[in-house]
């Protein structure tokens, strides 16, 4: 897949720096620009492809939200903010996600995944052009042979794809990945952040602790799933859900 074309929209070195940071920690972005105002990406966007925006409001010269309703036809946004007050501007403009800074490498790597996932759910239905992340009801789409997730794990960012998930267990304020790979992976992240993050279609929570992926569930009881060999419980308040998604009798 082609990397994510990225343009950073700051007044504020500092902040640049941060997001330049973390963009290059992640495989699959690629940073085209990086303006220090919004009139500076106006004219970027009139000549460089762009798929992703991380864009500051409060700039001189004209509002990061102004600016977006000033385009015809705005790449995908993430809002980077150090004010909580234009949250609602954010939703009404149907932007990707909206970070308040500081923003930490993971609450970005959740708002980068949303798009990454979206943009392999495209490819995996035959789109050949990037669409705005509302056109498509993500949460449904069914993951493809090649979406992934980045988790960071001992020190570093681990490619997780989706078809290897079997489940996943919560440690209070960890959670633990089980794969078809041997090591299961440890991540500092609660388990409904992660839920979140997974595609609907494939992925069922059953209990307050555990969600499981539909697909590699072998047997189940009404109080019980099978997975890997492992049983799992059903939680009472999840027991509804799972009976209609598994069509218990």
């Amino acid at each position: 897949m082609a990397p994510i074309r990225c343009l950073l929209v700051d007044d504020e070195p500092p902040a640049l720096a941060v997001i330049e940071s973390h963009i290059n920690m992640i495989d699959g972005l690629e940073i085209v620009s990086k303006c220090h105002n919004a009139i500076q990406a106006f004219g970027v966007l009139q000549t460089t492809p762009v798929d992703l925006m991380f864009l500051d409001i409060k700039m001189p010269k004209l509002l990061g939200t102004d600016f977006v309703r000033s385009l015809r036809q705005p790449p995908k946004i993430i809002f980077t903010t150090a004010y909580r007050d234009y949250a609602l501007d954010g939703f009404d403009l149907d932007v990707v996600d909206y970070l308040l800074k500081p923003i930490s490498f993971e609450r970005f790597l959740r708002a980068v995944s949303k798009v990454m996932r979206v943009e392999t759910s495209l490819l995996n239905v035959g789109q050949t052009e990037a669409l705005p992340v509302h056109s498509i009801e993500k949460q449904t789409v069914a993951p493809s042979e090649n979406t992934f997730l980045y988790f960071r794990a001992d020190r570093k960012m681990v490619k997780v794809f989706i078809r290897d998930i079997l489940y996943v267990e919560s440690l209070k304020d960890y959670v633990k990945i089980i794969t078809t790979s041997a090591k299961p992976l440890v991540v500092k992240q609660s388990i409904s952040s992660l839920e979140d993050m997974l595609p609907e279609a494939g992925f069922l929570r059953i209990h307050r602790s555990f969600v499981v992926a539909v697909d590699k569930i072998t047997a189940y009881t009404p109080t019980q799933v099978d997975v890997a060999g492992q049983e799992l419980p059903i939680g009472r308040l999840y027991h509804k859900e799972v009976g209609r998604v598994l069509k218990m009798e």
